[in-house]
């Protein structure tokens, strides 16, 4: 029998377009944008991590924190620590964040991945009222000539 009598190439077209959505998503994002999907990730996968570790599934969990630590690590590379004075303070809450979400793999320590994610949940609220006040309205519409709706202006560039 073919995978597709099993259901299994439809499940692989729905993973792909899945894909090529994300692959979008991320593509057109911009830069503020990208931050908090970042960080929408990180607390993802401290939360299945932390269940994970509850559950006694070591190896599931290690995977979901290698991943958040992962996000942690490029968040601090990407940072500009010279571009704001409170660049070097977030660059030492990103350093104590990867240390302790390390630790708490190594340890299987749920509460201590539960810990990282009390640390990280204002920095994404904090990140995403950033992103959403850097969104600029549209001031202007025009009518689109081949119907009665109202079109927004495009913007050239996005603050962000």
């Amino acid at each position: 029998m073919s995978a597709a009598a099993f259901g299994f190439a439809g499940a692989r077209t729905t993973a792909a377009r899945l894909g090529r959505f994300t692959d979008d998503s991320l593509s057109t994002a911009s830069p503020s944008q990208l931050l908090v999907k970042l960080f929408d990730r990180l607390l993802l996968d401290m939360e299945r991590g932390e269940a994970e570790q509850r559950a006694g599934r070591h190896a599931a969990a290690s995977e979901q924190l290698v991943h958040a630590q992962a996000i942690v690590s490029e968040l601090m590379s990407s940072l500009d620590v010279d571009a704001w004075s409170g660049g070097p303070g977030l660059l030492s809450v990103y350093s104590f964040l990867l240390s302790e979400l390390v630790s708490a793999n190594v340890g299987h320590d749920p509460e201590r991945t539960a810990a990282c994610r009390r640390v990280a949940e204002p920095l994404a609220d904090a990140w995403r009222q950033a992103a959403s006040s850097t969104q600029v309205p549209a001031v202007a519409t025009r009518r689109d000539p081949f119907s009665d709706a109202a079109v927004p202006p495009q913007r050239t560039s996005v603050v962000g």
